[in-house]
């Protein structure tokens, strides 16, 4: 099974028009309530979906993550032909970019501060691959693209992508700011959204029909799903695995409870730890958290 980690309450006016992902009473697991890393927990019955046959637990561990930029792709209208640049090359850039991909896009242009993120976001099928802190990123991804990008998705949410978003997109494009935003104010060029008529907005988690869109395109296996996933660890070794989560050489890292593990483990601070052998891009069966 899966579920959406995002219980709401469902009489709400946004919950009443099919957006409970901004419902005024949502609760995520792990931060308005207690995680679900316990023996046990509830969950509405809603809130599940089971896992089509004979995909893999690695492959369901990662419809969660993609429905968000099912979501986020969603918002910014049919991308049939157009060009899009997506702006960090994370675990959710890498997935916005196969969800942007898959919706039609005609050319995508990647950003990234780390050349191995950027390769994987090439291997993966961007058309660019462009180092974030360029100073003439802005010119290389409208060369890359032909012009001006149609839509630009900041998976970053930073005032570096922000200010770099205004200048990417087209005028009376949107920009969708996928990525959670540092806490407080950030600078926005409101003179230029204000001229250029640049349509700025944001994107929450997603609903369950986002959820059973990214499970349908993995299934169907119209994403790549072993490129985002750089590490595995036991279950025994999950305090590893949340260690490694926070490498930036890292992309997605995944539990497992087949009591195996592939990647590369990172050394603690006292210098213990040793690194793993080359990932088997197999995935194999054992669950996954």
């Amino acid at each position: 099974m899966i579920i959406e980690p995002n219980p709401h309450w469902g009489r709400c006016p946004q919950c009443r028009s099919g957006r409970s992902n901004i419902c005024q009473e949502l609760k995520v697991f792990g931060r308005q309530t207690p995680g679900a890393m316990t023996d046990l927990f509830t969950i509405p019955a809603d809130r599940v979906h089971r896992v089509p046959d004979g995909m893999t637990d690695i492959e369901a561990a990662l419809v969660e993550p993609l429905a968000i930029p099912v979501h986020a792709v969603a918002k910014a209208g049919d991308l049939t032909g157009r060009t899009v640049a997506v702006l960090g090359a994370g675990p959710i850039g890498l997935l916005t970019l196969l969800a942007a991909r898959h919706a039609g896009a005609a050319r995508i242009a990647v950003t990234d501060l780390m050349a191995d993120k950027r390769e994987r976001a090439l291997r993966l099928g961007a058309d660019a691959a462009l180092p974030a802190d360029a100073p003439d990123l802005v010119e290389r991804a409208h060369a890359a693209l032909g012009g001006p990008a149609d839509v630009v998705l900041d998976c970053v949410a930073r005032e570096q992508s922000m200010a770099q978003a205004t200048d990417l997109v087209a005028k009376g494009g949107p920009v969708v700011v996928v990525g959670v935003g540092a806490a407080g104010p950030t600078p926005v060029r409101l003179d230029l959204v204000q001229d250029r008529e640049i349509r700025v907005e944001g994107t929450l988690m997603y609903t369950g029909e986002d959820c059973r869109t990214a499970m349908s395109l993995i299934a169907s296996g119209g994403v790549d799903t072993a490129e985002p996933v750089t590490s595995t660890y036991p279950l025994e070794d999950a305090a590893e695995a949340f260690a490694a989560s926070v490498d930036p050489e890292q992309v997605k890292v995944l539990v497992t409870m087949d009591g195996s593990w592939i990647g590369t483990r990172i050394r603690g601070p006292d210098g213990s730890g040793h690194y793993g052998k080359p990932r088997d891009r197999s995935h194999g069966e054992g669950g996954a958290l």
